[in-house]
């Protein structure tokens, strides 16, 4: 009977240390961890209950004392273990001290997954290696919402799985939500979030760029090109077109906003009178007017009108800035650089640099015009200045602040109003958004552009202004960095240095040390 009384003492001892060995080596057999934990400690109790004269027997004797203040310590201190473990499984707090918290979510992720209302079920596809570092990533996820159920299912061991949802590769992640279906076939944030994204919003929202004028090709991949944007919008869940007014003669019903990038040449009177029709249909326009050229004149002066019309004046000047912040860029004084962002949805906590490359003024007209009040979004430095004189200033390169006729800084480039839609149909829908036009003016067109997207402030403001207009705030913020490349390029005789000190001079003086002191001591 004490045989077999041994034998589950050291039975219980093997179930309870195999589901622990289970729980970190073999996580997708989590299940029969637990199985074997509780089977161990049930083996270990009757094991214990057995044993319960010697238990007895034990606190006889003049070390109970001893032993018993030895025991209480033992309580008290698992006790504490326990209470502290359980405060934290509940309270999760989570640091990334990294100087570019790349392993914390961005401001965008942290919204989408925040204002989750149903589940969104959540099915990993992996390898054997590559399950935990699936885990580590959605782990953050699911600690901002609880509405994320997540699945593991290992592609060799669950082959009818992978089939069932059409899986072509290990590490594909397939996002379920409202009978729609997504997937990303990554597991960085940017991937994981457009899909969640995508899923969510379900219908992608239509993005034209209106092409006859010189605008800026979305799908150019030159410096000046927008295909770099366009690929960045549909990662917002928009669907990128072009189109042609002057040819089609209408505005496609299906259109979310226009984006009317950089034309080089003015709008006819028929196109004005779409835009304005679809303003008045509670349409949403994105203008981006670059500066005047070197002759001064106002090149586009049907669009710079239609922005009068609804508050916004759009000056004959280029905003130069002397403040030096350019040099952060490689840049001089044409191009200024903006850190200022008065209070506005479309930059509510957003505090990123952003530049624009050759900007002319966007100013609110004060007071409003017909009922409709611009709001400034981007203001330039206090030594910025909008410089009127530009045909000295092509003339000469050398910009020259607080001439007769300059307005001095801050300077307003960037401005955004909405106005009723004298023209849009009532909603068919309560929770519909509200019918209201809204319209964005940007004194710069670069700033959208492939050549200018490097700086992480341009990209987010861009998108930012488009899902503004779209209506889509809760999209509004700032998007997954790509981690940065923080490795240290050395030249040939650093390298060299730095191995004759690490392996030769340094362990030869401790070399030295020990001898002294052995010398010493001899």
């Amino acid at each position: 009977m004490k045989t077999l009384i041994g034998f589950l003492g050291w039975f219980g001892v093997a179930l309870v240390a195999g589901a622990v060995v289970i729980r970190y080596t073999q996580p997708e057999l989590m299940e029969w961890s637990q199985r074997l934990a509780i089977a161990g400690l049930v083996v270990t109790l009757l094991y214990t209950l057995g044993q319960w004269r010697d238990i007895a027997r034990s606190f006889q004797g003049r070390n109970v004392k001893y032993g018993t203040i030895a025991a209480g310590s033992l309580v008290v201190f698992l006790g504490i273990l326990i209470a502290v473990n359980w405060i934290a499984n509940r309270q999760n707090k989570r640091w990334d001290l990294t100087s570019t918290k790349q392993f914390e979510l961005s401001d965008q992720t942290k919204k989408v997954v925040s204002s989750l209302t149903q589940p969104v079920a959540v099915r990993v596809f992996h390898s054997t290696a590559d399950v935990q570092r699936f885990r580590d990533r959605l782990a953050e996820y699911q600690y901002l919402s609880s509405q994320l159920k997540v699945e593991f299912f290992d592609v060799e061991k669950q082959p009818l799985e992978a089939q069932k949802y059409e899986v072509a590769q290990f590490g594909t992640i397939v996002f379920e939500y409202a009978g729609r279906r997504e997937r990303a076939n990554t597991d960085t944030e940017q991937e994981i979030t457009n899909a969640l994204i995508k899923v969510v919003e379900g219908k992608a929202k239509k993005v034209y760029f209106i092409q006859g004028h010189g605008e800026r090709d979305s799908a150019g991949a030159d410096p000046r090109g927008y295909s770099q944007i366009a690929e960045a919008l549909k990662s917002d869940n928009f669907e990128v077109a072009p189109l042609a007014l002057a040819q089609d003669a209408t505005v496609p019903e299906d259109a979310t906003m226009l984006v009317i990038a950089g034309p080089t040449s003015d709008y006819m009177a028929g196109e004005m009178d779409l835009l304005r029709g679809y303003l008045g249909k509670a349409g949403k326009v994105m203008l981006l007017l670059d500066p005047p050229d070197a002759t001064g004149g106002m090149t586009v002066p049907n669009l710079v009108a239609l922005a009068n019309e609804w508050g916004i004046t759009v000056g004959t000047d280029i905003v130069l800035d002397a403040s030096g912040m350019g040099r952060a860029i490689g840049a001089g004084p044409e191009v200024p650089l903006a850190m200022s962002y008065p209070a506005h949805p479309i930059t509510d906590g957003f505090r990123v640099m952003t530049a624009f490359p050759m900007t002319r003024s966007v100013t609110p007209i004060e007071g409003g015009t017909a009922g409709k009040t611009a709001q400034s979004l981007v203001q330039t430095s206090p030594r910025s200045w909008a410089e009127s004189d530009i045909k000295a200033l092509y003339v000469t390169g050398k910009p020259v602040p607080a001439e007769p006729g300059d307005k001095a800084g801050p300077i307003s480039i960037a401005a955004a109003v909405t106005g009723e839609a004298t023209a849009a149909p009532a909603p068919t829908e309560p929770a519909a958004p509200q019918s209201e036009a809204r319209l964005v003016v940007v004194g710069d067109a670069d700033f959208g552009s492939n050549g200018a997207l490097g700086i992480q402030g341009n990209r987010d403001l861009f998108l930012n202004m488009s899902n503004w207009l779209a209506q889509q705030e809760n999209l509004i913020a700032i998007r997954a960095k790509d981690p940065e490349d923080r490795r240290i390029q050395l030249t040939e005789d650093q390298s060299s240095r730095i191995f004759w000190l690490a392996l030769v001079i340094i362990p030869l003086a401790l070399i030295g040390v020990g001898v002294r002191v052995w010398w010493t001591r001899r």
